[in-house]
């Protein structure tokens, strides 16, 4: 293990595209949808080897913290960094950097997600042993997924075709990044081969990303700065809460990644990597039936039913499907959503209108 090598693990998210089941108080890294571990558990435990709990921060929103200290009490309670209000990746990163400098100033941090799936973890291991040791050459890394099929449902990253040399992984400096892409132009990006998915994990030295965020995000870096120049624990997080609303919202992707011009890539091929981002994606990560269904937790009864997944948390509750093909139900006793596979990524919408119309007690 390296004494300067630390993790931040991104938990303070709700994982809208899960919903009924996904909620504020049981965001989706809360649950264990893929077997006895949550996402936050699994997300930890890929760590255990390279990293001690000292090492590991988590940021998050205060009302997840007691929930996700219990899942991980190894933990330290202080290394919870907690986000008065979400302001986007950009300032998770410069807030957990600006944090680590202080503790650490050669710190190397890799910037992780809480609610990824990812089954290969040996991989991940040497993935991030050398990404470490790439950021200790002046890079900014990012991990690259190399897609198995045209998805329309990820970013994806542009990388030169020219591999950058002295590293155990290949490491290809980054083009472009860009935005989810139409399925044209998806399976145009997967037939050059020159595209990776965007995993939304990154390593580098604090020293660095601090640099960046001062040349091309001034305004964060200064208020970072600001913040932080009180040492004492309780006048410090009175700055942060007088300073944090006044942040304007970006994500680390178009606010450093985009423009900066130390960026590489290491496309991971084999790490069996999942974001669990939509009920249709658990079909890629969950074994299914001789009907190709997928049941989790519903005492469920089918008849003529096919490539469908049924999900209940209610015991006692019986759902019954008869001719149906290609449904996602999900019933959760105050909320049951149905839905087609192909229009399970709309979920994110039907929150925004929960949202829209004050139904708190659904979110």
């Amino acid at each position: 293990m390296k004494s300067n090598y630390y993790a931040v693990i991104m938990a303070g998210g709700g994982g809208t595209r899960l919903w009924p089941l996904s909620r504020k108080s049981t965001p989706k890294q809360m649950l264990a949808i893929t077997g006895a571990r949550t996402l936050y558990q699994m997300a930890c435990d890929r760590l255990k080897n390279l990293f001690t709990p000292d090492h590991i921060y988590v940021v998050t929103v205060a009302n997840q913290v007691s929930a996700l200290s219990e899942q991980t009490p190894e933990i330290p309670l202080d290394n919870y960094l907690i986000e008065p209000m979400p302001k986007g990746t950009a300032t998770v990163v410069a807030y957990a950097a600006s944090v680590l400098q202080r503790i650490d100033p050669q710190a190397v941090m890799v910037v992780l997600t809480a609610d990824h799936l990812i089954e290969n973890g040996k991989m991940f291991e040497e993935v991030l042993s050398t990404a470490y040791d790439v950021a200790k050459a002046g890079y900014l890394v990012t991990l690259g997924i190399v897609p198995k099929f045209p998805s329309t449902g990820y970013g994806y990253i542009h990388r030169s075709t020219e591999k950058i040399t002295g590293f155990r992984q290949p490491v290809f400096g980054v083009l472009q990044f860009r935005e989810k892409p139409d399925l044209e132009t998806a399976q145009s990006m997967l037939a050059s081969g020159d595209y990776d998915w965007n995993s939304g994990m990154f390593i580098w030295g604090v020293d660095q990303i601090l640099e960046s965020f001062e040349k091309q995000m001034p305004d964060l870096f200064q208020k970072m700065q600001h913040m932080f120049e009180e040492k004492e624990k309780i006048q410090l997080q009175k700055r942060i809460l007088e300073i944090w609303p006044t942040i304007q919202p970006q994500t680390i992707d178009y606010g450093i990644m985009e423009h900066a011009e130390n960026v590489v890539v290491i496309p991971a091929a084999d790490l069996m990597w999942n974001d669990v981002g939509s009920w249709d994606s658990l079909f890629d990560v969950l074994q299914s039936d001789e009907n190709c269904n997928i049941i989790l937790g519903a005492d469920h009864l089918g008849i003529e039913t096919k490539s469908s997944l049924v999900c209940s948390n209610q015991e006692g509750r019986l759902i019954v499907t008869i001719g149906v093909e290609d449904l996602v139900i999900v019933d959760t006793g105050d909320a049951l959503l149905i839905s087609h596979r192909d229009k399970v990524q709309e979920v994110k919408e039907i929150v925004k209108k929960l949202q829209a119309l004050n139904k708190e007690a659904y979110l």
